[in-house]
């Protein structure tokens, strides 16, 4: 593609690089250039304009956005592509889920050519239908053709959308006191249920005690069981975690390295995992157990290892209220 500034006479079949003002008639920046433009740029009194013009092995930028959205969504199901305008598609989910994707491969995609780019949601991020899952976008009006063929090669296989696969859930509270009020916990982890498509089917609550939750664990009909206690679990022996493994269940981990959540713990009893939730789950907003809960539902495994590494970028917030740690000590070294 030649990029630059030519003649009015040599323009026709080009692009259009910037909006032009003809006498009060915008000719905007992209159109590709006819002999009617060309006569309303000339009766301005314009005799040189900016244009980008296509050479032989080039796909205009549209095609090419197309091109590469159809490649990223060879094989998936659950994604759709918007229609290709200004060099960008948009790769939208149909429902909810979770996004996986081989960030190898679209690294090595924004490698070959700086024109040629795709930008996603963090790996594993939770979808809800008409979300967008990334971006197309063509930075300049053409690239070329060879270029384009090695990112499609490389979008192939790429991205997918990670259904929800589980989708009954059996939510367990503990009580210190029986009665207590826990209708905005309950809402709250019932909206998270609900955005993946996966509700709660049963509510139950014990004493916050071992005997008690062993029966309430081994008697829970979902596919999921969720525990969230009335006293925070600050140990990996526990009321909760403990219950767990008197019921035949296994602890997988306990603790997690993201700030809300901290007090997480994950376990399975035979083949229903099993989710600690902390007592911040209580709230609407982003903790840690979204990050969990979202790919638990969706059947993507979740090891230990796999918590270990939401440390980075597990910093969600620092909420106002709370008093530590707002209150910063600093050492000078």
């Amino acid at each position: 593609m030649k990029f630059g500034p030519r003649a009015l006479d040599d323009c026709v079949g080009s692009i259009l690089a910037h909006s032009v003002d003809a006498n009060g008639t915008r000719v905007r920046k992209g159109v590709m250039l006819d002999q009617a433009h060309i006569a309303t740029l000339r009766a301005a009194n314009i005799a040189e304009i900016t244009v980008a013009t296509l050479e032989k092995g080039d796909v205009e930028e549209n095609e090419a956005a197309y091109r590469l959205g159809e490649a990223l969504l060879d094989g998936t199901t659950g994604l759709s592509a918007s229609i290709a305008a200004t060099g960008r598609v948009n790769i939208i989910a149909d429902g909810a889920g979770v996004a996986i994707l081989n960030v190898q491969r679209l690294t090595k995609l924004n490698e070959i050519n700086p024109m040629v780019s795709f930008a996603t949601v963090p790996p594993h991020h939770q979808m809800h239908r008409a979300g967008m899952l990334g971006t197309v976008k063509i930075i300049s009006y053409a690239v070329p053709e060879h270029d384009l063929v090695q990112a499609s090669a490389l979008a192939r296989g790429a991205i997918s959308l990670a259904h929800p696969l589980r989708k009954t859930v059996t939510l367990i509270i503990t009580q210190i006191r029986e009665g207590s009020d826990e209708r905005k916990g309950i809402a709250a982890i019932s909206a998270r249920l609900s955005a993946l498509e996966s509700p709660l089917i049963e509510t139950l609550t014990c004493a916050h005690r071992l005997e008690p939750l062993v029966d309430t664990i081994t008697s829970a009909k979902g596919e999921v069981i969720l525990i969230l206690t009335g006293s925070a679990t600050s140990d990996p022996l526990d009321v909760a975690p403990a219950a767990l493994g008197i019921a035949g269940g296994e602890l997988i981990r306990f603790g997690m390295p993201v700030d809300p959540g901290n007090l997480l713990f994950l376990g399975s009893i035979g083949d229903k995992p099993v989710i600690g939730l902390p007592g911040c789950a209580r709230s609407p907003a982003l903790n840690g157990a979204d990050k969990v809960l979202s790919r638990v539902l969706c059947g993507v495994p979740v090891s230990s290892s796999d918590i270990a590494g939401m440390g980075v970028g597990g910093l969600l917030k620092e909420i106002p209220t709370r008093p530590r740690p707002r209150q910063h000590t600093l050492n000078t070294l």
